[in-house]
């Protein structure tokens, strides 16, 4: 993008009271951002959802100006800059209708193509919760998803450093501007992150920290996934709020269930009892969901020399010793088992490492 047309776009997302949804309909009336500002305000009047209190601001000097500053802070510090009609914007991001008009990137960032999940959940997270974490992304890790949090406390900054540890991209999205690091705690992992992923956000440099920002980022989590995990929260919390919104996205939910009486899981819980989430108990079940199976198998994290089977599992697993390779469909119908639960049966036991996939659905014993 040219730093003219860049200066019009920040400019327009300066606009007090008119938010992204609106700035996306005066684009696409006038044609461009710059556009927006030297059409006359008669004319934007007449779009749908866009009136007098929207465009009070709209024509201030004072847009322009801030704009120009932000500008200077942008090239100084070498932030790159997405547009969301351009093709390094999050894919899936620009199909939400409140997805920001500009984002910010430090890093090295690199969506075209990859699986993108969230990981998100309590700042007070449990051992449990953090193990859980740990284990999931490592059995996820030879799919290569890119893992996106909030870069806090608790289960976001353990799925960002699990990531790191298997060398998966990792994007921190941030309630502030680039220019400062919540919480500074955190610091240490900065440059990490930068080398294998990098940070987003769309505040500038010139916003005031504010709590209540976490909630205006939790879109930006939710909306560029094609799925969200919550593994731990309270009855209340905002990765709650980042379900809520992945859920009117129409992304895929997940989260890990616990016991009744632990405080940590009292918000998986009711996103499970209410069906808003799919039940997560290992990358078997994130895998099956996501129809990942079909593209890249999940290795077993270690394989071991004696693996207890369920009974239904030592079924499928004597059926295949006896035939050989054999298709998902004649296996669960010579087994006795529904086809999708024997899917789901052999891909646990892919990951004990005692079945591999082959070409055209087959399966065989190893």
């Amino acid at each position: 993008m040219k730093v003219s047309d860049l200066q019009y776009v920040l400019a327009l997302q300066h606009v007090p009271n008119l938010g992204d949804v609106s700035a996306k309909k005066l684009i696409r009336h006038t044609g461009s951002a710059e556009a927006v500002f030297k059409e006359k305000k008669s004319v934007l009047l007449k779009i749908g959802g866009i009136g007098n209190t929207k465009l009070s601001y709209l024509f201030s000097s004072e847009n322009l100006k801030a704009a120009e500053k932000e500008l200077e802070f942008i090239l100084k510090n070498s932030i790159k800059t997405l547009y969301y009609e351009h093709s390094d914007y999050p894919e899936k991001l620009k199909h939400c209708t409140d997805g920001p008009i500009l984002l910010f990137q430090r890093g090295n960032i690199q969506l075209i193509n990859r699986k993108i999940i969230s990981v998100v959940g309590t700042r007070k997270a449990t051992p449990h919760g953090i193990n859980f974490c740990e284990q999931l992304l490592e059995e996820l890790a030879p799919l290569d998803p890119v893992i996106v949090s909030g870069f806090a406390y608790g289960i976001d900054i353990a799925a960002q450093r699990a990531a790191l540890k298997h060398k998966l991209q990792t994007i921190g999205c941030l309630a502030h501007g680039l220019n400062q690091m919540y919480p500074g705690l955190h610091q240490k992992y900065v440059a990490e992150v930068e080398r294998n992923g990098g940070f987003l956000t769309d505040f500038w440099s010139t916003d005031t920290f504010d709590r209540n920002n976490f909630l205006k980022r939790n879109r930006i989590i939710a909306g560029m996934c094609e799925a969200t995990i919550v593994i731990e929260s309270a009855e209340k919390g905002g990765s709650l709020v980042t379900a809520d919104i992945a859920n009117s996205y129409n992304r895929e939910v997940f989260a890990v269930p616990g016991r009744p009486g632990d405080l940590q899981s009292k918000g998986c819980n009711m996103l499970i009892k209410s069906q808003q989430a799919h039940v997560l108990t290992s990358a078997v079940d994130l895998v099956y969901m996501l129809n990942w199976r079909s593209q890249t198998p999940v290795k077993p994290v270690q394989k071991q020399l004696f693996v207890e089977l369920e009974e239904e599992e030592q079924a499928l697993y004597g059926y295949l010793k006896d035939k050989g390779k054999e298709q998902l469909d004649l296996i669960a119908l010579n087994c006795s088992i529904p086809t999708f639960k024997a899917a789901t049966l052999l891909l646990n036991m892919e990951l004990k490492g005692v079945v591999r996939p082959l070409p055209g659905k087959l399966f065989e014993a190893v």
